[in-house]
C-alpha cells in the first residue's frame, strides 16, 4: 500500500504542476493522493461485487439436479467403461446378448460425457458459457442415449423371444452379420431420429428474479409454433417410449408364459438380467414422457397450468431420466455377485457368460469373431444320440404297430420327456 501511495503522491503532483501550473504543498499532496486512493479503491470493490453478483444462486431445483448429475457421473462413467472393458477383455465367447449390453455400455459413457457442461451450467449461476453449437450437440447426445438404449433393450427381449418361443428360426438367424447389421440400425436410426432435437434448442438471454441479471440460457425453442411444440414431445414419447416398450412387454410376456415349463427353467437366469435392465429404464425414464403427455396435453387444451406444472417438473425428470445411464453397472454388480469371490475382476465376464443364451445354443462368437458351433458338451452330445435313437424306435414301433403295451409306451414318452430336460 505505502507503494501505491508514493505513486499516488507522484502523480497528482505532475498533475499539479503541469495541468493546474501550481506547486502544492507536501500535506496536500498526501491528502489528495490519500482520498483518490480511497476513491479508486470503493471503485474496484463495486465492481467486484458486482461481478461476483452475477451468479445467481443456487435454487432447490439446481441443486437437486446437480445432486443427480453428480452420482450419475462419478458411478456412471467408470462404471460403464469397466463393463466395456470386462465384454471386451474377459468373456471368451461374445454372445448376442453380451455384445447388446456392449453397445450399450458405450452408448451411457458416450452421454456421460456431457454430464460436467450441464454441471457447470447449474453449479456455476453464470448461464449457457459454451455458444450455442455445444448447446444443440449435449441435448442432440442425449437424444441418440434415449434411441439407442431402448432399441437395443428391445432387441434384447426379442432375442431371448426367439430362443424361447421359436427356437429353430432362432438358429437360423442367430449369425453374426445378422447381429452386426441390427446394431446398425439400430445406430442409424437413433442418430436420424434425434435429428430434430439440435433445431428445438438455442441460446436465449433470460432475466433472472430477483437479482434481475441477465444470463445467457440454453433453452427449448419451438419457433413460436404449437405445432413444433406438440410434435417434439409426442414425437419422442411415441417412438422412444409407446412403441418400443410394446414391442417389449409382447416378446416377455410370451417368454415368461413359455418359462413357466419346467424344461424352459433353466433359460429363466438368463432372462432375470435382461428384465432387471428394462425395469430400470421404464422406472427412470417414465417420469419424462408422463412431463411430455401432460404438456402435450395442456398446449391441446390450452391449459397454462398443466404447461406451467411440466415446466416446473421438467428439469428434475431429465436429470432423473439421465440417471439411467449409470444404473445399469450397478445392476450388473448386484447380478454377477455370486461370481465375486470365484473371478475377481473378472466376475462381469463369468456373468455374462452365464446368462448368455448361447451357451445352450449352437452359434456363439470367439474374441477373432469366428463363429463357433460346437457348444454341446459330452453329455448332451450324448443325450442328444439317446435322443434320436428313441424317436427312431419310437416311429418304428408306431409303423409296426408292436402290441408293446401301455406301460412301455408310457415308459418310452418319460424317457424322451427326461432326455429333453437334459438337452435344455
Amino acid at each position: 500500500m505505502s507503494t501505491t501511495l508514493r505513486w499516488m503522491d507522484k502523480a497528482w503532483e505532475l498533475t499539479a504542476h503541469y495541468i493546474f501550473q501550481v506547486d502544492l504543498p507536501s500535506w496536500a499532496l498526501k491528502e489528495i493522493s490519500s482520498k483518490a486512493f480511497l476513491m479508486a479503491s470503493n471503485i474496484t470493490t463495486t465492481i467486484s461485487q458486482q461481478s461476483s453478483s452475477s451468479s445467481v444462486p443456487l435454487s432447490i431445483n439446481a441443486m437437486v439436479g446437480i445432486t443427480i448429475l453428480t452420482l450419475a457421473f462419478v458411478l456412471g462413467f467408470p462404471g460403464n467403461l469397466f463393463v466395456v472393458w470386462s465384454v471386451l477383455c474377459r468373456v471368451k465367447k461374445r454372445s448376442v446378448t453380451s455384445l447388446l449390453v456392449l453397445n450399450l455400455s458405450m452408448a451411457d459413457a458416450f452421454v456421460l460425457l456431457s454430464a460436467p457442461f450441464f454441471l457447470r451450467y447449474l453449479a456455476g449461476g453464470r448461464g449457457w458459457e459454451f455458444g450455442s453449437a455445444a448447446c444443440k450437440l449435449v441435448h442432440y447426445l442425449s437424444s441418440v442415449n434415449m434411441y439407442v438404449s431402448i432399441y437395443l433393450i428391445c432387441l434384447m427381449s426379442m432375442d431371448r423371444w426367439l430362443a424361447v418361443s421359436r427356437p429353430f428360426l432362432f438358429h437360423t438367424m442367430r449369425t453374426k452379420c445378422s447381429l452386426l447389421i441390427l446394431l446398425l440400425v439400430v445406430w442409424v436410426l437413433a442418430l436420424l431420429l434425434s435429428v430434430p432435437m439440435p433445431f428445438y434448442r438455442r441460446l436465449e438471454m433470460r432475466s433472472t428474479f430477483p437479482n434481475n441479471i441477465t444470463l445467457c440460457s440454453c433453452v427449448p425453442y419451438h419457433w413460436k409454433s404449437k405445432g413444433h411444440w406438440v410434435f417434439q414431445y409426442l414425437f419422442e414419447t411415441i417412438m422412444a417410449f409407446l412403441l418400443p416398450f410394446s414391442l417389449i412387454n409382447t416378446c416377455n410376456s410370451s417368454v415368461i408364459c413359455r418359462l413357466q415349463s419346467a424344461k424352459f427353467q433353466r433359460r429363466a437366469q438368463g432372462s432375470r438380467l435382461i428384465l432387471m435392465v428394462i425395469c430400470a429404464f421404464a422406472v427412470f425414464w417414465l417420469p419424462y414422457h408422463i412431463v411430455n403427455i401432460i404438456e402435450v396435453v395442456g398446449l391441446l387444451q390450452d391449459s397454462k397450468s398443466a404447461v406451467t406444472v411440466a415446466h416446473a417438473a421438467r428439469p428434475n425428470v431429465t436429470a432423473f431420466a439421465y440417471f439411467s445411464s449409470a444404473v445399469n453397472p450397478i445392476l450388473y454388480v448386484f447380478a454377477g455377485s455370486s461370481h465375486i469371490r470365484k473371478a475377481g475382476f473378472s466376475f462381469m465376464g463369468k456373468l455374462f457368460e452365464a446368462t448368455s443364451s448361447e451357451n445352450r445354443t449352437p452359434y456363439t462368437f470367439t474374441r477373432s469373431g469366428h463363429i463357433n458351433r460346437r457348444c454341446f458338451t459330452p453329455d448332451k452330445r450324448s443325450a442328444l444320440n439317446t435322443l434320436s435313437m428313441k424317436l427312431g424306435r419310437l416311429f418304428k414301433s408306431k409303423e409296426k404297430d408292436t402290441s408293446g403295451g401301455v406301460a412301455g409306451k408310457e415308459a418310452d414318452v418319460l424317457e424322451l420327456r427326461t432326455l429333453a430336460i437334459q438337452l435344455n
